[in-house]
């Protein structure tokens, strides 16, 4: 049910979008693929850009994702590959970033991972996907910003032509230019 290609086709179109690197390494994790999926989470943290946070509304998906949230799956794929001390250490990192009142999961995956007990990635809610707002898909038509072309200068009197083409012939006798033109 899980396949990656999408969200490779997705990164690959948005090389920045954290989001779509969180959610790729959590099927990675999903088909056992725990070094791509911890390359994907530390590709989502960098692509935060040292923000505690990224809000995705403004694009259509309602989901904020946390700095926190990807330190902690970060730490799941760590344990999957029996990486304790890294994931304990992700996870006092993660306690920086997280917003208040985020204590208690955090305190409790420290215990699990000191057991030795693998953690269970965060993911994006089942059922979210991007939805951009009417206003913004109705804006993808085409839209003519210049208008239409008109001559404005040209070295050929009483020129009518408009648009863009290679020279043309030039009519015998239609333009002669005078003696002061050609100095």
């Amino acid at each position: 049910c899980f396949s990656p290609q999408a969200f490779d086709k997705t990164v690959e179109k948005d090389s920045s979008l954290a989001v779509g690197f969180f959610q790729r390494g959590f099927v990675h994790l999903q088909l056992e693929m725990y070094e791509e999926a911890l390359s994907d989470y530390d590709q989502a943290f960098n692509h935060l850009r040292k923000n505690p946070f990224i809000d995705y509304k403004q694009l259509g998906l309602r989901y904020i994702l946390y700095a926190w949230e990807v330190l902690f799956s970060t730490a799941a794929a760590q344990c999957r590959l029996q990486r304790w001390q890294e994931a304990g250490a992700t996870l006092e990192k993660a306690v920086v970033w997280r917003p208040e009142g985020r204590t208690a999961i955090l305190d409790m995956a420290l215990g699990r991972v000191q057991d030795h007990l693998f953690l269970e990635p965060i993911q994006v809610p089942l059922g979210e996907f991007f939805r951009p707002r009417k206003k913004e898909v109705e804006q993808l038509d085409s839209k003519d910003f210049l208008g239409k072309p008109k001559v404005i200068s040209s070295i050929i009197p009483n020129d009518e032509y408009i648009g863009f083409e290679p020279l043309r012939f030039q009519k015998q006798a239609f333009y002669e230019p005078s003696a002061d033109a050609l100095r």
